[in-house]
């Protein structure tokens, strides 16, 4: 049915014409060109693996952690078989790596506290 004219006295009133506001609710082509814009200065997964962001590993996200774990273990146990082999100080001063100290405990100690004295007051 077509809207008629109403008819008011002498004037014809026409029948209030609804705008539409064709505004969209969410600004999504401006969200997708933001983000689109983001993305282009995006770093490359190279530089973040070289600031420690990503991990260098390959491996599966899942398998990650236990990675970190095993190469952690892995340092730890080659530590201890560096450790396990070193020479003692008495071998090392037959050698003459190490130099025994000449001064006696006692007079070490009274050093080291001098020092520690000294650097809270603001000295050495």
């Amino acid at each position: 049915m077509a809207s008629e004219p109403i008819v008011t006295g002498d004037v014809f009133d026409e029948p209030p014409r609804s705008s539409i506001d064709e505004t969209p609710i969410s600004p999504t082509k401006e969200r997708k060109n933001s983000l689109e814009e983001q993305l282009k200065h995006r770093p490359e997964r190279s530089e973040l693996i070289d600031k420690n962001i990503l991990p260098h590993s390959t491996a599966a996200p899942s398998l990650q952690e236990r990675q970190r774990e095993l190469e952690k273990h892995m340092r730890a146990d080659s530590l201890n078989e560096k450790i396990s082999h070193r020479p003692s100080p008495e071998k090392l001063m037959k050698e003459g790596v190490l130099h025994e100290d000449p001064r006696s405990p006692d007079e070490k100690y009274a050093e080291a506290i001098e020092e520690e004295y000294a650097k809270r007051e603001g000295g050495a």
